[in-house]
C-alpha cells in the first residue's frame, strides 16, 4: 500500500510531440514551449528518440513532421504508445491543424514551398498531408486549429494549457469561456455549447447596434429580457453540476461556448455574466481557473483575452 501511494505521487517528466499540418502553427508552439521551459528538439530521427529522451532529465518537447526523417505515422504511433508505458513519464501529442483554404493563404502570402507539394500544386500538398497525418490526429491529446487564431493568441493557448507551474495545481479545472457567432461556425475545441439567439437583440437598437456586450447599456438592454435571467441561471446550475465531475474524470481545460447571430452582443454579455459567476469565491471554491475570449470580436481586432480567475 505504501509503494502504491508512492508511485501516485511521483513527479512525471513531461514530454511532449507536436505535430500536424505544414502552416497549421507548429513552429509558433515548439517556441511558445520553448519559452516555458522545455528542452526543444525538432525533427529528430524517429530512430533516436528514445534514446534522446532517456538522457533529457528536465521537459522536453520534440517537433516531428513529414519532413523529419524515417517519417512514418505508424512508426510515431508505436513510439508514442511505447514511451507512454514508461511510468516516469508524461508522454502527449498535440496536433496543429488549420482549414484548407487558411492554409492556402498563408502559403500565398509566404510564397513557401509546401513539402508535399512536390510537382504539384499547394493545394494538392496540403491535401496529401492532410490523408498522412490523419491517425495522428485521431489518436492526439490535444488538437489546436489555428484557422482563427493570431500567433499572439495561440501561444497564449499554449501557456495556459502546457506552462510547467499548473503542475502545482494538482488537476485544477481551466475554464475557457467564448462567445461566438452561428454563421462563422460553432467552435470546434467547445465542449458545451449555448444559443442566445432567442433573446432580444440590441442589434435593432441604434444607439446600441455599434457596441458591444462590453458596453454596460447593451448589457443592461439584453438583462431587461424577461428569459434572461432564467436563462443563464439554469448554465450556472448546470456548469455547477458538470465542471467538478470534469475535474473527477481528470479533465484538465473546458470550453464553454455561448453563440448568438453576430457574436457581439447577447453571446458576449451572457459570456461576461458567467464569468462572474464562475469567478466567484462562493461557486469557485476548488480554485479553477477562468479565462474569457470573444471570438468575433477578436476577428475585428478587439483583443479580449483575460484571465477572471487566474491560474
Amino acid at each position: 500500500m505504501q509503494d502504491d501511494f508512492l508511485n501516485k505521487n511521483i513527479i512525471k517528466q513531461p514530454v511532449i510531440f507536436v505535430t500536424g499540418l505544414s502552416g497549421a502553427g507548429k513552429s509558433t508552439i515548439l517556441r511558445t514551449l520553448e519559452d516555458l521551459g522545455y528542452e526543444l528538439v525538432d525533427n529528430p530521427p524517429l530512430q533516436v528518440i528514445s534514446d534522446i529522451v532517456g538522457k533529457v532529465e528536465g521537459p522536453i518537447v520534440l517537433g516531428l513532421d513529414s519532413r523529419t526523417n524515417g517519417f512514418e505515422t505508424s512508426a510515431v504511433m508505436e513510439l508514442l504508445s511505447r514511451l507512454k508505458l514508461n511510468p516516469a513519464l508524461q508522454v502527449q501529442l498535440i496536433y496543429a491543424t488549420s482549414e484548407t483554404d487558411v492554409l492556402l493563404r498563408r502559403y500565398t502570402a509566404t510564397r513557401r514551398r509546401h513539402p508535399m507539394a512536390a510537382g504539384g500544386t499547394v493545394k494538392e500538398g496540403i491535401e496529401a498531408e492532410i490523408a498522412l497525418m490523419e491517425p495522428l490526429r485521431q489518436v492526439a491529446d490535444m488538437v489546436i486549429d489555428t484557422s482563427d487564431l493570431p500567433p499572439v493568441e495561440l501561444r497564449l493557448l499554449v501557456e495556459t494549457r502546457y506552462n510547467l507551474g499548473h503542475d502545482k495545481n494538482n488537476g485544477l479545472l481551466t475554464v475557457t469561456l467564448m462567445s461566438f457567432a452561428f454563421p462563422s461556425g460553432v467552435p470546434r475545441e467547445a465542449d458545451m455549447v449555448f444559443d442566445a439567439r432567442f433573446l432580444h437583440n440590441p442589434y435593432y437598437i441604434p444607439e446600441l447596434s455599434k457596441k458591444t456586450g462590453l458596453d454596460k447599456d447593451v448589457q443592461e438592454y439584453v438583462e431587461k429580457d424577461p428569459d434572461y435571467q432564467k436563462y443563464v441561471h439554469q448554465i450556472d446550475e448546470m456548469l455547477s453540476l458538470i465542471l467538478p465531475r470534469f475535474v473527477l474524470e481528470g479533465k484538465k481545460y473546458a470550453t464553454i461556448a455561448v453563440g448568438c447571430s453576430g457574436g457581439q452582443h447577447r453571446s458576449v454579455t451572457i459570456i461576461e455574466d458567467l464569468a462572474q459567476r464562475l469567478a466567484h469565491p462562493r461557486n469557485n471554491q476548488e480554485g479553477s481557473s477562468v479565462l474569457i475570449m470573444h471570438r468575433e470580436l477578436e476577428r475585428q481586432g478587439v483583443y479580449t483575452w483575460r484571465w477572471v480567475a487566474r491560474p
